[in-house]
């Protein structure tokens, strides 16, 4: 039996992985674009798939994982609307008659239907683009209706349980992608060693903590311009038995105490502990600590900064979707400020 249930969640996990992560980005830019015009998304499917349309229309006007102000999510499966309609024109028309109420140009309407087939979903859609907005199907592979939307998203399954698994998963990351973009805070992230403090190999030795000219004025600068700042860093030396993370503890003290002192504050320190040889998931370039600290602090990607000295703080900001600025000789972490807070000028 134990064989059994793990293969149920090998072959959700497996359905769940080969999800498109471009269709993802593609179908929270079109939300997020129709949030920010003051527009409506509107979602609607049957059964289980009702259920999943409610769910996330709620997690739009209510929150996702943050306060926020509400974003306009509706969801077409009321009862009343449902069984008055159903009775006086036909269960075909359910969804249909309700965008043909309320739907406006530019708004989003989003159907669920693992088949691909439902035709009141269908007739919705095709009511949806009459009035100018913009569709957006959620299903499997199989069923025509992904050729009648703008965006289909198909979940690569033809199981319903995995379908509907699927896009429950994909519309949750789009949900915070949405919130993220539209609510969230800006933030620089920083490397620590040779960015902020000069770089002694493998040791936490509080003493050999020495701030790097002007950086804690420049970590200053940045909060007073709103944005939070964070620390990443690699810290191998734990993995490889140098010191431990109480002594790695007391250093961090040292370093904010230095940068507090000329007027700067860091929001908080992530480390990754582990030795290269682990393959973990937190080591830069590996994104795990910077996902922490956006998922942590409601970050938003777009409108933050990662700044190191390393090739693999580079391309760990991007991977995040972060802008990028490296330091090192020719520039300091005070031009990276500068940097930052002359763009920061620019877009306001």
């Amino acid at each position: 039996m134990d064989d059994m249930i793990r293969s149920e969640l090998d072959r959700s996990a497996d359905t769940i992985s080969r999800i498109d992560p471009a269709k993802v980005r593609a179908a929270a830019d079109v939300i997020k674009e129709c949030v920010a015009r003051g527009g409506q998304v509107v979602f609607m499917g049957n059964g289980g798939s009702s259920a999943d349309a409610q769910h996330i229309a709620a997690e739009f006007s209510g929150r996702y994982a943050f306060d926020r102000p509400a974003m306009a999510g509706v969801c077409l499966s009321n009862i009343a609307p449902v069984t008055a309609i159903g009775n006086d024109y036909g269960y075909e028309d359910v969804f249909k008659r309700q965008v043909e109420a309320f739907c406006h140009k530019g708004d989003v309407v989003v159907g669920f239907s693992t088949s691909g087939k439902s035709p009141n979903v269908v007739r919705a859609f095709e009511a949806a683009k009459a009035l100018g907005a913009y569709t957006m199907a959620f299903t499997g592979d199989q069923g025509d209706m992904m050729n009648i939307v703008d965006l289909p998203f198909v979940i690569p399954s033809i199981e319903t349980p995995r379908i509907q698994e699927g896009y429950l998963v994909a519309c949750h990351t789009i949900c915070g992608i949405v919130e993220r973009e539209t609510f969230g805070r800006k933030a620089v992230l920083l490397d620590r060693d040779d960015t902020i403090v000069k770089d002694y190999p493998y040791t936490a030795d509080p003493d050999k903590i020495e701030l790097l000219p002007g950086a804690g004025k420049a970590i200053a600068r940045l909060n007073k311009a709103g944005y939070l700042v964070l620390v990443v860093t690699n810290q191998s030396g734990i993995g490889r038995g140098a010191f431990g993370e109480d002594a790695l503890a007391k250093a961090h003290e040292k370093m904010v105490s230095l940068i507090e002192a000329e007027g700067g504050k860091v929001d908080e320190i992530f480390y990754c502990p582990h030795h290269p040889d682990e393959n973990c998931r937190c080591r830069k370039p590996e994104i795990g600590m910077g996902a922490d600290a956006v998922r942590k602090h409601n970050i938003d990607p777009t409108r933050s900064f990662m700044i190191g000295d390393m090739d693999r703080d580079i391309e760990f900001g991007e991977r995040l979707g972060m802008r990028t600025l490296k330091v090192g000789p020719g520039r300091s972490l005070a031009d990276a400020a500068d940097v930052i807070l002359s763009a920061a000028d620019k877009e306001a």
